[in-house]
């Protein structure tokens, strides 16, 4: 059992830091709080006790004596920086004492390089001094000065949860390989080690990012997330179940020239009401390809991709592989069965046979926005977001929440439709395989 004392610094009285309206003591126990947090919940045989874990006082004295009388093997304590205004980056610190080969230092070296990895900060280096922590301790320990705090720079960074949760992944990572701790895993489970290259506000910005990447012949996607309300544009250059192919790709993207690239470690499971194929999720096909795609099989088709990707992204909802279900239900738009083009009813609403073909809808848009708020029914059991009005006539007959996946539908959506989800996610698979041979073929022209 490896036993961690995390000591997010300063508390109660002692603001610590403070600049440009916050205070160090209230981002460090953030940070704090997600170390622990990441290490209980994804690592064997590892034991976390935090010097305080509210806004309260403790004298440095109280930290030390806790920490050796507990006898952990590690002392990790958290703060931010201020000076000037215009100093700025990351930097760490051992006791002055300590020699450049000692286990202390080494533990050091591979925190400060992991560190350095996720957090976006200029690399102050590797220091030692001759700090009370680090000197009453009778364990290894390590003081890490994430950013200063009356820089405006390094404060913007402060201020964003998505930042300080990098921060702390990086503590994390560096944690883990010092004292080689093992994942938790079970039988139904598994590592996937993705690569993510920056995080952004701006989609036109992300979109960028993308090109350049794939430019270098780096292949690469937008992953949509929302921190604290607020949308993130996250990118993803690879997902790896083997963690030294995804430190391989860590090398290639930086050579790339993109030093902000870090590793997230996640545990997919098989089950297959569990699995990656969830309705609720990011799209990560455009609607350029999707378009494209459907095209390839009936040139005359509407061109929906925009507004399955747009609804998507508004409702959280698998835009693309909604597309894929309306090709499934339209015959790729060709309109086969018993709804009709003009019907406007991408998904087959209502429709159960001759007699009834089921709702139809005044515009492609429209019902594109049915199909998507008809999902919502299925998927969640949240009110519907009331940007757009509620078109979809079967909206309040669904069981809310009884499908969380698209195999969940089997005999829901369609009866009994026992391969019904299945079918969806091959025209899906589909249309990935069609997406990435499109992609090689533009990196290619590229690199002629």
């Amino acid at each position: 059992m490896m036993k961690l004392y995390l000591d997010p610094g300063h508390g109660g009285s002692d603001s610590g830091a403070v600049g440009n309206a916050l205070k160090e003591k209230d981002i460090v126990l953030d940070i704090a709080f997600k170390i622990r947090t990441i290490l209980t919940n994804n690592y064997q045989n590892v034991e976390v006790r935090m010097s305080r874990t509210s806004d309260t006082s403790k004298s440095l004295s109280q930290r030390t004596n806790e920490a050796n009388s507990w006898g952990a093997d590690y002392f990790l304590s958290i703060h931010c920086n201020s000076f000037n205004g215009s100093a700025k980056g990351y930097e760490d610190f051992i006791h002055s004492s300590l020699s450049d080969t000692s286990t202390t230092a080494k533990y050091q070296d591979i925190i400060h390089t992991e560190v350095i990895r996720v957090n976006q900060l200029q690399d102050r280096g590797q220091k030692k001094a001759n700090f009370h922590v680090l000197r009453e301790t009778a364990m290894p320990a390590l003081l890490t000065e994430n950013g200063f705090i009356d820089n405006s720079q390094d404060a913007a960074l402060m201020r964003d949860s998505s930042w300080r949760q990098k921060v702390a992944q990086g503590h994390v990572n560096g944690i883990a390989k010092a004292f080689n701790l093992q994942r938790k895993t079970t039988d139904d489970s598994e590592i996937v080690y993705k690569i993510i290259v920056g995080s952004f506000k701006s989609r036109e910005n992300a979109e960028k990012r993308v090109d350049y990447l794939r430019g270098k012949g780096i292949e690469s996607f937008i992953d949509i997330d929302t921190v604290s309300g607020e949308t993130r544009y996250r990118i993803q250059a690879g997902a790896f179940s083997n963690r030294d192919n995804a430190e391989k790709r860590i090398e290639e993207v930086k050579k790339a020239g993109i030093e902000d690239a870090f590793i997230v470690q996640e545990t997919n499971s098989n089950d297959e009401e569990n699995s990656g194929y969830a309705i609720l999720g990011p799209t990560f096909i455009s609607p350029k390809h999707m378009n494209q795609f459907v095209k390839q099989i009936n040139t005359d088709a509407l061109e929906l991709g925009n507004y399955y990707f747009s609804f998507g992204e508004y409702y959280g909802i698998r835009g693309d592989i909604a597309f894929a279900q309306a090709m499934h239900e339209t015959d790729f738009l060709r309109f086969t069965g018993v709804v009709k083009a003009e019907q406007n009813n991408f998904c087959g609403l209502g429709a159960t046979g001759p007699d009834n073909p089921g709702a139809s809808f005044d515009t492609p848009s429209e019902g594109v926005l049915a199909h998507l708020q008809h999902l919502f029914a299925y998927a969640s059991t949240k009110p519907l977001p009331d940007k757009y009005p509620l078109v979809d006539p079967r909206f309040n007959l669904v069981n809310r929440g009884s499908a969380n996946t698209w195999v969940a539908l089997n005999g829901k959506w369609a009866v009994p439709g026992d391969n019904y989800g299945q079918g969806i996610l091959s025209i899906y698979e589909r249309n990935i395989k069609a997406t990435m041979q499109n992609l090689e073929k533009v990196l290619q022209d590229i690199k002629s």
